[in-house]
């Protein structure tokens, strides 16, 4: 059975360009188009799609406003598009903040170097976030969180929130207290995270969460247009309580501070433990990403060998798996993002098949079990 889409946007053009892209591919059927945020709302309540795609900027409703009434009456999977401009950024985080699972540039040749990988691009984005409508429900009063496991090979973390509904008869089984995280005794001297779709959600929801006496630097590495990484880091400081900002050429790494590497640009960590600085180079023409997580993690390796607690996010992909690979080669520990709470499970998925990972956590449990192992719970 084809993915249902939902296409809204106040462009007639627009519409119909991304109505053939979508229709091009048999996985996908679009089965109606919106001209406005409550339009959309209203069709996405009828028609019950797999996935939206939203435009931000329309008339009658915008498409955050929209996205944050469709959460609430039917929650869909949903795409935004959005313009690489400051403001667009902005927006496009709103939006990300409101629900919506993933964005992508509105002009298709920003998108990639040629129309047929946009056109693909495209496809295979709505194809992966359709698959999280099973995940999406509406909250319910009555919230519980389900038993942790913990597996011989590699500890799985699972703690997700079930909803149950009243039913007349029927015992509700005792809920497990979720597992306490212990910590391994191992030191750090560096924390590097690596993630791309459904990362900026999954970063503010960490980040937010550590406090600002955090023993050592963070390095974050997410696939993001240039224009936006900046906003991001400023939107991520503003609601922090460590420092967060956009890297720069010469960054000297100090505790409680995360550095964001820009988009279009890739980072390094150059020097030595406890001297290290950052350097941002080229992105490179053949790279396909730029930031590039294992550029990131390899120099971090290379640097800090087994005094780094690194991550894998959320993500489309295996960018990090194989700076995950030097990282393990040097003894530093790897953790990876659960596939239930990831947005697209391909990074993570990378190297937890890859053997790289020790633990898979839900995301609402990573920086908990982050404080933990540094000491500070």
């Amino acid at each position: 059975m084809a993915i249902k889409v939902l296409v809204v946007d106040d462009s007639s053009f627009f519409r119909r360009r991304v109505s053939e892209i979508i229709n091009a591919d048999p996985r996908l059927e679009v089965i109606d188009v919106a001209v406005n945020g409550k339009e959309a709302v209203e069709k996405a309540k009828l028609l019950k799609p797999d996935v939206i795609t939203m435009d931000i900027e329309m008339p009658v409703m915008d498409g955050i406003s929209a996205v944050r009434e469709i959460m609430k009456a039917c929650p869909t999977p949903t795409l935004m598009f959005s313009s690489l401009t400051h403001d667009g950024a902005k927006a496009t985080l709103d939006a990300l903040d409101a629900g919506a699972l993933d964005f992508l540039p509105k002009k298709f040749e920003d998108i990639a170097r040629n129309r047929d990988e946009a056109v693909s691009l495209l496809q295979k984005r709505i194809a992966e976030i359709a698959r999280k409508k099973l995940f999406m429900r509406r909250p319910s009063v009555t919230t519980q969180t389900t038993q942790t496991t913990t597996s011989t090979v590699r500890p799985t973390v699972r703690a997700t929130a079930s909803t149950v509904a009243p039913a007349k008869s029927v015992p509700v089984a005792p809920v497990a207290v979720a597992q306490r995280f212990k910590a391994t005794g191992k030191k750090y001297q560096l924390t590097a995270i690596g993630t791309s779709t459904g990362g900026p959600v999954a970063l503010q929801k960490i980040l937010t969460a550590i406090p600002a006496n955090y023993p050592h630097p963070i390095i974050l590495v997410q696939h993001m247009p240039a224009t936006f990484t900046a906003a991001f880091a400023a939107r991520l400081n503003n609601l922090c309580k460590i420092q967060v900002k956009e890297a720069e050429d010469g960054d000297v790494l100090k505790p409680g501070c995360a550095y964001l590497a820009p988009g279009g640009l890739q980072m390094m960590v150059d020097g030595r433990p406890g001297s290290s600085r950052l350097k941002i180079l080229d992105g490179g023409e053949r790279m396909n990403y730029k930031p590039c997580v294992d550029v990131t993690f390899g120099s971090a390796a290379k640097v800090y060998g087994d005094k780094v607690l690194s991550m894998i996010l959320t993500g489309m992909g295996a960018d990090g798996r194989e700076g995950c690979r030097m990282l393990k080669a040097a003894g530093a520990t790897i953790w990876s993002q659960d596939e239930q709470s990831c947005v697209v499970y391909g990074m993570p998925q990378a190297i937890d098949k890859a053997g790289l990972s020790s633990e898979s956590l839900p995301l609402e449990r990573v920086a908990e079990r982050m404080l933990v192992e540094v000491g500070l719970k």
